[in-house]
């Protein structure tokens, strides 16, 4: 985990996928409203260049390092040990890139019908926030980042969201924010009490994590304070209440980057602040996180299964999904975990996109309850095909996206975690039966008066979603790019758990030889 030499370069990348949203941001909110042809321009451009520098880094990427490259330090607050400390990873390295496509889509293809410009404007600081949240190598930095993505979330399921909004919004703000507290007491006790052996305090994530050193109980405690903040935000059950509200109350947009990029900041959170900072009491809690993650995967399938909000049943599907990335995140094994960081990007992207789908379902239709929508097929048989296949991908059908994290989570977990993914495994099937029924009664059927003019794909709902099906089909045909891209820092990692507790990840091969 360690930066690897010779990966600090000239091109101040990473830095600029923090700076650029937050200049568009500003530049979007003094932009005048008469000007809206210029306010959306100048949102778009700004996403754009963000998405091209993430892409950039990605053809830069040396596959075969495992330690964080384009690294940036710079002294920020000296005295107290904060500096700009950014670098990427194998781990960090698809949600990046995730985060800088999925921005500009959004802001293309989704209207937010009234007040563009501060919608524009809170979606681009959004962006920030999250690019923030992935790329800080620092704690307070991170906790900034962390913290900063409440704002505009807060502001645009409130702003432009629907009936239920307000409530929903407060909710999603509460919950984070009593979570992110206890982060805040965990960073700067871990930063204390490393004074201890390092003679100064220093908030670096690397060094605190490489040449720092906590007694049994105390890690624990920190570890502790990290996770809570980390549960709230995925979230793992039994956090997961504001969930089902924020997305259902959500506009499109936000709802797809809620979706796509937002649940994974606690995700990731496990593996690069709990894994990595405290690798003992994380194999210490690992029993309670595989518990709490099949309990999620059961309980969200099931009550994905009994809603009648088509929004609201894609919601709870997602604490299904990630049910699977906490599981394969606390198995400790390779496979897990690279299974893990893989179904992060591919949820974020098949999720997103049921998300915009649902989102031009209620565009057409305003409404979203299963029982008034029937024989959108007939009507619409293109809308009904690319809705077939996203769908698919979240079930976790092979050949495309879904399969890939889920079949390494599964198969790579069975080894350290065996009756948890025997539990678990059950959530596979159950998700075939809630989006299936869901698409037979939505889909399928003759339609009504209501629904026979139910409106085909558009040309510019189509080009978004090729994006999404694309991606979706490439990463299930040929995951290699990906694999051999987060697979080094991942045994980085679990080198780095093994080495500082006592935990052993089983030799496979080995016991696949001797048998």
């Amino acid at each position: 985990m360690i930066a690897e030499s010779g990966a600090v370069v000239s091109f101040p990348a990473l830095s600029l996928l923090i700076i650029l949203p937050i200049i568009g941001s500003v530049l979007v909110a003094l932009l005048s409203e008469k000007r809206a042809e210029y306010v959306k321009l100048a949102a778009l451009l700004t996403s754009v260049a963000t998405g091209a520098i993430s892409l950039w880094v990605l053809g830069a990427f040396d596959a075969h390092k495992g330690g964080f490259q384009f690294v940036s330090r710079h002294p920020w607050i000296e005295p107290w040990g904060i500096s700009w400390h950014l670098g990427i990873d194998g781990i960090s390295l698809f949600l990046v890139v995730l985060t800088g496509v999925l921005f500009p889509l959004v802001i293309a293809g989704v209207d937010p019908h009234h007040d563009e410009k501060r919608y524009l404007a809170w979606l681009l600081l959004l962006e920030a926030g999250v690019m923030g949240s992935f790329l800080s190598l620092d704690l307070v930095l991170f906790f900034l980042f962390f913290e900063i993505v409440l704002v505009p979330m807060y502001f645009l399921i409130g702003g432009w969201g629907y009936d239920n909004r307000i409530y929903a919004a407060t909710k999603f703000f509460l919950y984070t924010m009593f979570g992110s507290a206890f982060m805040l007491v965990g960073i700067v006790a871990t930063a204390l009490l490393a004074r201890q052996d390092l003679g100064y305090v220093t908030f670096d994530l690397v060094t605190l994590a490489e040449k720092s050193s906590f007694a049994t109980d105390t890690a624990r405690w920190l570890f502790m304070s990290f996770a809570i903040a980390f549960a709230v935000k995925v979230p793992v059950f039994p956090l997961h209440t504001w969930l089902p509200d924020a997305h259902t109350q959500a506009p499109t947009g936000g709802s797809v980057i809620l979706a796509g990029v937002l649940l994974k900041m606690g995700t990731y959170g496990f593996l690069r602040f709990g894994l990595y900072l405290f690798p003992e009491a994380a194999v210490w809690a690992r029993p309670l996180f595989l518990t709490l993650a099949t309990i999620g995967i059961i309980y969200g399938a099931i009550a994905a299964t009994m809603q009648t909000d088509l929004k609201r049943l894609v919601a709870y599907s997602s604490v299904a999904h990630l049910g699977f990335i906490v599981l394969g995140t606390f198995a400790f094994t390779d496979q897990a975990i690279t299974g893990s960081v893989m179904q992060m990007v591919n949820h974020g992207v098949s999720t997103g996109a049921l998300f915009l789908l649902v989102g031009m379902i209620y565009e057409r239709r305003h409404t979203r309850a299963i029982a008034e929508l029937k024989g959108l097929q007939q009507v619409a048989p293109i809308f009904a095909a690319a809705f077939m296949v996203v769908m698919l991908s979240s079930i976790g059908v092979p050949g495309l996206n879904g399969f890939v994290g889920e079949f390494l989570v599964l198969i790579g977990s069975f080894s350290t975690a065996r009756w948890w993914v025997v539990i678990a495994a059950t959530g596979v099937i159950l998700a075939a039966l809630y989006l299936l029924w869901a698409y037979q009664r939505v889909f399928h059927g003759e339609p009504d008066e209501a629904n026979s003019s139910f409106a085909e794909l558009r040309p510019r709902e189509g080009a978004l979603l090729a994006v999404f099906i694309a991606a979706i089909v490439f990463t299930g045909l040929y995951p290699k790019p990906m694999l051999e891209r987060i697979e080094p820092s991942v045994k980085k990692l679990i080198e780095h758990v093994e080495e500082h507790s006592d935990f052993v990840q089983p030799d496979i091969k080995h016991s696949e030889g001797e048998g």
